[in-house]
């Protein structure tokens, strides 16, 4: 039974979730919340609270089909991040002309599914 969890507009680019979301594909729930846990990237935070978000999505799926689900039994079968839009920021730049900022968003999506 798989459950999922998509995280969308977080304030991180891309490039650096990508980092974070590659150490948990394919392990199981626990040793993702492990590795997560211990990770130096600030993009961990938003990972572990997808991350859980698709655990509870599980745990809800499985009592509207009268189941029992196991944490133990869960783990990461998908996860990617894809690209949000950019927040447009001006600064100022030489002869008071505008220069543009550009701020990347992320879409994070993880997808947990029972060990069979």
């Amino acid at each position: 039974m798989q459950a999922r969890a998509v995280s969308r507009y977080n304030r991180h680019s891309p490039q650096k979730m990508r980092l974070v979301v590659d150490l948990i594909r394919g392990r199981s729930v626990n040793d993702a919340y492990a590795v997560l846990q211990y990770t130096k990237k600030k993009a961990a935070e938003t990972v572990t609270k997808t991350l859980r978000s698709a655990v509870a999505n599980a745990r809800d799926k499985a009592d509207q089909q009268g189941e029992l689900v196991d944490v133990d039994e869960l783990y990461v079968k998908e996860a990617y991040v894809d690209m949000g839009p950019y927040y447009k920021r001006w600064r100022a730049a030489a002869m008071g002309r505008p220069a543009r900022i550009q701020r990347p968003t992320a879409h994070v999506t993880i997808v947990v599914d029972r060990k069979e």
